[in-house]
């Protein structure tokens, strides 16, 4: 059985998500097929096979750094503690660290869950291939044009024909020249409104958009993108000492701050705690106010031409042979209080929707697979790839943000849309680990190795597939009674056995037609919707055009890891 290793955690600021990744990825894998290894990154980019059960926090603060080591009344990552004298004694705490040159001892495979700088960039791609370690998603070509926002630009013209404006602010520049000055250049070049994005980090990290014509605004814009935070005397010297932590707190937090180390009045703070005692004398010395830059900051700010137009997001997938297919379009639709599709908005709100496919006619749904598949192909990516974009009401097709390693909750887009194919989120990671060794062939290096690795596979997903179509599949019905806990039961109870891998199922809705009741199988992708509701609509809804067109586009693949 392969031995998978499941990286999760890691440097950037994406790293809850990424352990959010790695749960679904404990939960789910095929365990006839591979046998999961959790191995925690930390901060500081060290590596630890972490104690099974700790995967199943809620985060990663509450196990690491563990309490004994947090300074009161502050909770940080692991980043502010560097001068604890045995750190090595905590990693221990929480499983055993590893070296990278120990990695093929511990498992075969290389999961990557991670999300952001170090982690798609090909940081550690670069890393486990040194090691001879074949690893999950595209190639270092493929991750790191997949991390470089403003080149992404450039390519998608010369794949796509991208037309877009968009202006490269330096910070070189941002510090030297007039703030006037340089929102003068930025309006002339692209107008208002336009999108503030830091050009390495995640697609909702370092995002912010300016709709007015404010030079304030602009700044604060700047800022955020440069993660750089001002706190004024004349509202520090009111807070009480509670409200001070608090302000500081949520610095540290990566979801809400821009997180520590950070850099203040020419000194390096690497704890809370710190910071605080520094700003307290700061602010009796000095009536201005104080300017915190994160240590891991950008260079430059990538300033984009809001575009007025329906938003989608878009997965690309290979077929056993490498051939690209595009997945349904998937339309977000975000209520209208949420003024930014931020952090908190993609993954903590409850005020968007995915749609599936978008609300578009078959001929521009086509054109945006066509697009998304070539730059695909162009780009160099491989394995999968969610691109993001916009469809503007005379029918242009925007393209931006290729995501090479996509969000991996059980909710996340990249599952929803792989099972309008018939795949389901245990399908689906079979489908990452098998696709990516074969990828992995065709670097010219360890060809041989990764060959037999992926033919050993290839015979163990065909051992399994047989095994189940000779049983009588399990019986799981949802009760239309109690359409939302039953639905909701039902679904759990699907992915249990699917992880199992080896036990056939299927799951039926009772239904009243006019020759009688009959039991209705449901598809993986009506399985997948968010509510009971969705669900009886889609039985109704009937499958829709863009969808039957993509399930044959997406057929061998759908065919060698389902039957």
């Amino acid at each position: 059985m392969m031995r998978i290793g499941i990286f999760f955690g890691g440097q950037a600021r994406e790293r809850e998500i990424s352990f959010a990744g790695g749960k679904t990825a404990m939960a789910h894998i095929n365990k006839a097929l591979f046998s999961p290894v959790p191995v925690f990154v930390d901060g500081l980019g060290n590596f630890v096979l972490i104690k099974e059960e700790l995967i199943y926090q809620e985060s990663i603060r509450n196990f690491f750094p563990p309490a004994a080591y947090q300074r009161a009344p502050f909770s940080v990552y692991t980043e502010s503690l560097t001068d604890i004298d045995n750190y090595s004694s905590m990693l221990e705490e929480i499983g055993t660290p590893i070296s990278p040159a120990d990695f093929a001892n511990h498992f075969d495979f290389a999961f990557i869950a991670m999300h952001g700088p170090g982690a798609e960039d090909g940081s550690i791609q670069g890393l486990l291939e040194w090691f001879n370690i074949p690893y999950s998603g595209p190639s270092l070509l493929g991750s790191s044009i997949g991390i470089d926002k403003i080149k992404q630009n450039d390519w998608l013209a010369k794949s796509v024909g991208l037309d877009k404006k968009y202006f490269v602010l330096q910070r070189a520049d941002y510090e030297a020249y007039g703030r006037e000055t340089l929102f003068e250049q930025v309006k002339k070049a692209i107008g208002i409104p336009f999108v503030a994005k830091a050009p390495h980090q995640g697609s909702s990290i370092g995002l912010a958009f300016v709709k007015e014509d404010s030079l304030e605004v602009f700044d604060q814009a700047i800022k955020k993108c440069l993660f750089i935070q001002e706190i004024y005397r004349e509202q520090w010297i009111t807070y009480s000492e509670a409200e001070q932590v608090d302000v500081l707190q949520k610095m540290v937090n990566l979801d809400e701050g821009i997180g520590f180390p950070v850099r203040f009045n020419h000194q390096t703070y690497v704890h809370p705690s710190e910071l605080h005692v520094a700003l307290k004398e700061y602010f009796v010395n000095t009536v201005t106010k104080a300017t915190i830059h994160s240590m891991h900051s950008e260079d430059a700010v990538l300033l984009e031409a809001f575009v007025n137009g329906n938003e989608f997001s878009c997965g690309v997938i290979q077929t056993p042979k490498g051939v690209s297919v595009a997945l349904p379009p998937t339309e977000i639709v975000i209520d209208e209080s949420v003024e930014v599709f931020d952090f908190n908005a993609k993954y903590k709100s409850k005020l968007t929707r995915k749609r599936i496919p978008m609300d578009a006619s078959l001929a521009h749904l086509q054109q945006i697979q066509a697009q998304v598949k070539q730059a695909f192909d162009d780009l160099g990516f491989g394995v999968c790839t969610r691109i993001d974009g916009f469809l503007t009401a005379d029918g242009v097709v925007v393209l931006h943000d290729p995501n090479t390693i996509p969000g991996m909750s059980p909710s996340s887009l990249i599952f929803k849309q792989t099972a309008e194919i018939g795949l389901t989120v245990t399908d689906s990671i079979t489908y990452f680990i098998r696709q990516s060794i074969r990828e992995r062939m065709r670097n010219g290096k360890n060809y041989h190795a990764f060959r037999k690795l992926l033919e050993g596979l290839d015979q163990a997903i065909a051992e399994v597939l047989s095994e189940k179509t000779a049983q009588e599949p399990q019986v799981i019905v949802v009760d239309t009674a109690d359409l939302e806990i039953s639905f909701e039961a039902a679904k759990k109870e699907a992915a249990r056995l699917a992880a199992l891998g080896n036990q056939a199922y299927k799951v039926v809705v009772p239904l009243e037609m006019e020759e009688g009741e009959i039991e209705y199988i449901l598809h993986v992708a009506q399985l997948a919707k968010e509510s009971g509701k969705e669900m009886m609509e889609s039985i109704h809804q009937g499958v829709h055009p863009l969808i039957a067109h993509t399930r044959q586009a997406g057929a061998d693949i759908t065919a060698f890891y389902t039957r």
